[in-house]
Order: structure tokens, then C-alpha cells, then sequence
């Protein structure tokens, strides 16, 4: 394997090729605070300090005043996912489209980095970082658990109150058809985590691979605007842009790392019979966070990209584990099954107006995709730092249409199975389980449940620690100012911060403050992502037209 290029400390290297640079007198850092107080610093005075205060006092009012607090945070997300349902799901209706089109047209040819730019790692490691840092923890939590619930609640049918309905089920429901219900609860559980989170992903990282490896701007978040404000970005504007950007990672992170220590919780207690509650998680959440800060010293390249693979090669062995033990034939056969159900019902489940399952567009999918929103700087910016060198079409294919299916593959062989258990045996122990527990319930149905059991903790753990490990390196180029090689103990302070919030929002609320604080940071950062489609499509015409004669150079402004 081609080891990894290293990018020169003052900011992301040099276009390789025909390049359209930005004409600015804008150097990488200028702004910054070097080596200040006698301590190895090299930070954006403002964003850094702005984002390091407003978190940490957020981290002690929480602390301080939870018992006020998670009545203020359910509040907050009833509100924005009720009243604005609509914006997300056309928001990311247009991601979709737009990586689709990307896919099939000319401007599919450019390639991150210059037209000779030449790929930083080899297929297996590069998408293995993708998948790790996409959506690792939440396939471990809800592979199981999600399926299971919308079969349930549409077999159960709709219910109504008051004339509204008052069920969780998708559509309209398959009262009293297990088999329709199977199909239309995978097919809603597939569109929570097939093409509109990675299209989500992939828009973000496409926008600051472009503007930061073709066009010569800090990787970072303000560069995706230069289309539309031009110099102001050094400014107040871009200070702004980036804060939001580290308070979206943070929160994003939080959300699932609080999922992760849950989960983790829960298997050590279902194993080995170690006592649940918030001090375990809070413990756990300590370890790994140290376990991370280790990662983050040894660097990108031995640190987490050595994790992934460790990581990828573990869950598709207990992938392959549960499909060649478990119902092996319904599995393949499912796959195929509940990739025509989902293509069938993505129109239905993807409409933004006229939505007669209120419980499952607001409690469900705006959830969803505000969280995957929140996520994106940090899955966007770690995706863009390790694809230079791909090709738009090639970028396209691997972050959105290959996880998709992946994510098929996987919904079907876990959730299909704990549906399968319930439909031909009646087993109902995966569906009377606490939620963090449905998948070592499942697991406990086949052979050799132990160990199986102890590889889906240790997944969570090890997927938990790289969200944590490139979280930090995100957060910390931001706060660098767009340097990609600042000084360590930056990143600690990041990864120390994470962690910190966690705690403070378990505590502050549970998993209901997670979740409502990554709904409030995805909102406002939609507006950033339809910027960044706006920015994609401008970037990449200069650049098809700087390397295809017969087009007119034109400007980027």
C-alpha cells in the first residue's frame, strides 16, 4: 500500500496538475497564536476561544443544573422536529439528487487534488475509515433495534387521537401482515441509513475537498463559502461558520458516544453482570477517552486509520457470522427483497409535505437527519483529509452508493434476524429488551453467544474510540485555522472536551439531551450544507473547464 502523503504544517499540499487557485493573499494560519504563554500552541485565537468557552460553560450549567435542564432539551427538540420536519426531508432530498448527478456527469471526471493527484491510501484502508467514522456506533445500535421496532409498530397498524394519528408505524402501516410489515419496516429502516445520510456526508466532504485540495483554501468550513462571500470569510463570517461547525461535531459526537457508552454498558451487565447506571457510563466513557487520547498521539495514520481496519475486519466477521449461523437462506433472499422495498417506498418515505405518519417523519427521520447533519463537519471534513487523489465519480461511488448497500446488507442480516426469530419460533425476548440491549439479546439466540457478545462490545468500544479520535483531529484543524499538522496536545484538549459532554449530557438528561442538542446544531448547519451544493457545483465547473480545452476558463467568483 502507497503510504499516506504528508501535508506540509502550514496548511493541505499543493494541487498536482492544472489547477483553478483562488487568487487571495490569504495565508493558512496568519491569523493564528503560535507557541504564546511557553506552551506548544498553534490555535485561531477567536475560534478557538469562543468554541473552548461557550462549551465548557455549557459543560457546567449542565452539571450544575441538570435537574432543569432535560425538561428544557425535550422542549427544544419536540419543537424544531414538529415544526421543521419538512425542511430537513427537502434538505436532504437535494443532497441526494445532487451526488447522483455528480455521478453521471462530466464533472465526474475531476479528481481531488489535480488531474495528477494520485490517492493518499489503498481502497481498503480509505474505506475503511469512511465507514468507521460514517456511522459505525449507530449500526451497532440500531442494526437490531430499529427494524424490529417499525415491523412492530406497522404490523400493529395506525391508531388514531383526536383525529390525528397517534401510532409510530411508517406510511400506512401492514396491519396484520407480518410479511408486508417485515418488508416496509426494513425499507424504513434502510432509508435511515442508506443514500440520504452518506449523500449528507458526501456534500460536505466533496465541498472542502475541492475548495481546500483544488483550490488552495485552509481546510476548513468557511472555505465552502468563498463562492458566496469571497474575502469576507477571513473575517467575522468565517469565525462564525467554523464555531458552528465545532459546536455541530461536538454535539454530533456527544449524541452517539452517549449511544455507544449505553450500549456498552448494557452488554457488560448482560455478560459478565457488571452494574448498569450513569457511574459505569461515565467510567466507560473515561477509559475509552483515554484509549483515544493514545490513538491521537500515535497519529492519523497508525492511530485510527490502524483501528478502522481493525474495526471493519471484526464487524463483517461477526456480519458473516450471524448470516452463515443464523436464518441463512431469509438473509439472501431479504437482501435483494429489501433493496426493492426500499427503492419501492423512498418516494413515500422521502416526502417532505403531505405526511400522514406525524410520529414517524418528525420522531424518526427529522431526528435522523438532523443528526447526520450535526455529524457532517466532522464525518465531512475526516472524509475530505483522507480522499485526495479520487476522482468526483470515484468519491461519489464509495461514500454514498457503497455504504448504502452495506447498510442494506447489514439491516437485513441483524434486524432481519431478530425478525425472524420472532415470526417463526415466537421468540419475543428481542422485542420485550431495553433498546441498548436488543442486539446481545438476538446474538444469545445463536451459538457460541459469549463470544459473539464480547466482539459486539468491543466493536462498540473500538468504534467509540475512532469517533473520538477523528472528531478531534476535525475539531482541531478547524481551530488551527485550517492547519492539518498542529500540535498534539490540542487535539487531547478536543478529545478531553468530547468526552466532557458526554458526561455533562448523560448526567444533564440521558440520551434525550443527546439527541435534542444534535437536532439544534443540524438545523442551522443545514443552511451550511445547501450552501456547500451551491459551492460543489461552481468549484467543479472551473475545473472541468480548466482541464477540457474546448470549455472557457472562468473565474470561481
Amino acid at each position: 500500500m502507497k503510504e499516506p502523503i504528508s501535508p506540509p504544517s502550514d496548511g493541505v499540499p499543493a494541487p498536482e496538475g492544472p489547477a483553478d487557485l483562488i487568487d487571495t493573499d490569504y495565508v493558512i494560519g496568519q491569523d493564528n497564536i503560535i507557541g504564546e504563554f511557553k506552551l506548544n500552541l498553534d490555535i485561531h485565537g477567536k475560534v478557538f476561544a469562543i468554541s473552548a468557552l461557550v462549551t465548557l460553560f455549557f459543560v457546567i450549567l449542565t452539571l450544575a443544573l441538570h435537574s432543569e435542564v432535560e425538561p428544557l432539551f425535550t422542549g427544544l427538540r419536540n419543537w424544531l422536529t414538529s415544526h421543521l420536519t419538512w425542511f430537513f426531508l427537502l434538505s436532504a432530498n437535494i443532497f441526494v439528487v445532487l451526488c447522483l448527478v455528480l455521478v453521471v456527469s462530466p464533472l465526474g471526471k475531476v479528481r481531488i487534488g489535480g488531474a495528477n493527484a494520485r490517492p493518499d491510501f489503498s481502497y481498503s484502508a480509505w474505506f475503511s475509515m469512511l465507514f468507521a467514522a460514517g456511522m459505525g456506533i449507530g449500526l451497532m445500535f440500531y442494526g437490531v433495534s430499529e427494524p424490529m421496532s417499525h415491523f412492530a409498530s406497522s404490523l400493529g397498524g395506525t391508531s388514531l387521537d383526536g383525529g390525528m394519528r397517534s401510532d409510530w408505524a411508517p406510511l400506512g402501516a401492514a396491519v396484520g401482515n407480518p410479511e408486508a410489515a417485515a418488508r416496509l419496516g426494513m425499507a424504513a429502516s434502510i432509508f435511515h441509513w442508506g443514500l440520504h445520510p452518506w449523500a449528507i456526508y458526501a456534500v460536505v466532504a466533496l465541498a472542502l475537498a475541492i475548495f481546500s485540495y483544488n483550490k488552495g483554501l485552509p481546510l476548513t468550513m468557511r472555505s465552502i463559502f468563498y463562492p458566496m462571500l469571497g474575502e469576507r470569510i477571513w473575517g467575522w463570517p468565517g469565525h462564525a461558520i467554523d464555531i458552528l461547525a465545532v459546536f455541530a461535531t461536538l454535539f454530533g459526537l456527544a449524541t452517539s458516544l452517549g449511544l455507544g457508552a449505553s450500549q456498552a454498558t448494557a452488554g457488560l451487565g448482560y455478560l459478565f453482570g457488571t452494574p448498569g447506571g450513569d457511574t459505569t457510563m461515565v467510567l466507560l466513557i473515561i477509559g475509552i477517552t483515554l484509549i483515544a487520547i493514545l490513538s491521537i498521539v500515535a497519529g492519523v495514520d497508525k492511530g485510527v486509520r490502524r483501528l478502522s481496519e481493525i474495526n471493519m475486519v471484526l464487524a463483517f466477521l461477526l456480519l458473516a457470522f450471524v448470516i452463515v449461523v443464523g436464518p441463512t437462506l431469509v438473509i439472501f433472499t431479504g437482501v435483494l427483497d429489501n433493496l426493492v422495498a426500499y427503492i419501492t417506498h423512498l418516494p413515500a418515505l422521502s416526502a417532505p409535505f403531505g405526511r400522514e405518519d406525524a410520529n414517524f417523519s418528525q420522531g424518526w427521520t427529522a431526528f435522523y437527519w438532523a443528526w447526520w447533519i450535526s455529524w457532517s463537519p466532522f464525518v465531512g471534513m475526516f472524509i475530505a483529509r483522507v480522499s485526495r487523489g479520487r476522482s468526483v465519480r470515484e468519491f461519489i461511488i464509495a461514500v454514498l452508493l457503497i455504504p448504502s448497500l452495506v447498510s442494506v446488507v447489514w439491516m437485513t442480516a441483524f434486524g432481519g434476524t431478530a425478525v425472524n426469530q420472532l415470526v417463526t419460533t415466537g421468540f419475543e425476548g428481542v422485542q420485550d429488551a431495553a433498546l441498548e440491549l436488543q442486539l446481545f439479546v438476538m446474538l444469545g439466540e445463536l451459538p457460541l453467544t459469549a463470544i459473539t457478545s464480547f466482539v459486539g462490545i468491543v466493536l462498540v468500544v473500538v468504534f467509540f474510540v475512532t469517533s473520538s479520535d477523528s472528531g478531534s483531529l476535525v475539531i482541531d484543524t478547524i481551530t488551527a485555522g485550517g492547519k492539518v499538522d498542529a500540535p498534539k496536545p490540542q487535539r487531547v484538549f478536543w478529545a478531553v472536551i468530547e468526552g466532557l459532554i458526554a458526561i455533562a449530557l448523560l448526567l444533564g438528561g440521558g440520551l434525550v439531551a443527546l439527541q435534542a442538542m444534535a437536532v439544534s446544531t443540524g438545523l442551522p448547519f443545514t443552511l451550511v450544507l445547501l450552501a456547500g451544493c451551491f459551492a460543489i457545483v461552481k468549484g467543479l465547473l472551473s475545473e472541468h473547464r480548466l482541464i477540457n480545452p474546448k470549455y472557457r476558463k472562468t473565474s470561481i467568483t
